[in-house]
């Protein structure tokens, strides 16, 4: 056999190999990719659950979802939409889509996420139709080295903080990454959104005096987590602020939504 007839059947086998992993690593994708999306739904809703201090390991996840609906909010009107599905609506692809999205202005976005959905995905638990318990929004902004994604729960109120937690983040771990300690996150319960009218909300350098005029307006900053922290800030007031579910929030409150 001469050389060239070795290397010819080196290269048909090498091809062959590569030809037969590449369909097996493609019909793998295809089998688990309905596992997968399962799983990121499950996720999804176990994170819901957590931010709004409803979480109860006992049970499933799905049967604790049971009593919470999924609800789209025009955040042009602050009000219900039907006009996309909740269960189909892809928010962060919706943001990056001119057609289905508002560019911020460097004033507005205090939040550095350029683009603002018009449709946002709600999560509300219902005491009775149209009375609501808890109302869970989704939220995300940038910290030190990453978007934060995650979920701010609120009472019936409307102000008072049930809950918030992220699901996505890239920050540094031992600092900025301590935004998944529970006892930070056992912070918030209890503060305060608005203070006449305004977003007051916010992480302060350092520990809360308890005994402050603001403390209901405050959280524990994050030590050695100043960008972090300010992240934070910048993406729950906007959030909740004017160009976000402030509207909403609103309207939900004088029953107009």
């Amino acid at each position: 056999m001469s050389s060239k007839d070795g290397v010819s059947r080196t290269l048909i086998t090498a091809l062959a190999l590569c030809l037969v992993c590449s369909i097996i690593v493609s019909a793998a994708a295809v089998l688990l990719k309905p596992a997968q999306e399962a799983n990121k739904t499950l996720d999804r809703k176990r994170n819901i659950l957590a931010a709004a201090g409803m979480l109860d390991e006992s049970k499933t996840i799905d049967e604790q979802f049971a009593q919470i609906s999924a609800r789209v909010v025009d955040l042009r009107t602050g009000k219900f939409s039907d006009d996309v599905d909740p269960e189909e609506y892809n928010q962060k692809k919706a943001a990056k889509d001119p057609a289905q999205s508002l560019d911020l202005t460097a004033e507005q976005d205090s939040a550095k996420i350029g683009r603002r959905e018009n449709y946002a995905v709600v999560y509300l638990l219902e005491s009775a139709p149209e009375q609501f318990e808890k109302i869970i929004l989704p939220v995300r902004g940038y910290g030190l080295w990453s978007t934060l994604h995650g979920f701010v729960a609120l009472e019936a109120d409307g102000n008072t903080i049930a809950g918030l937690g992220f699901y996505e983040h890239g920050e540094t771990p031992g600092l900025g990454g301590e935004v998944d300690n529970p006892r930070w996150k056992s912070l918030w319960p209890g503060k305060q959104v608005y203070r006449d009218g305004s977003v007051e909300i916010g992480l302060i350098k350092g520990a809360v005096n308890p005994q402050g005029d603001d403390a209901l307006w405050q959280v524990d900053g994050l030590s050695g987590a100043t960008l972090t922290s300010t992240g934070i800030t910048n993406l729950v007031q906007f959030w909740l602020g004017e160009d976000g579910f402030q509207e909403f929030l609103n309207n939900l409150k004088s029953g107009e939504v």
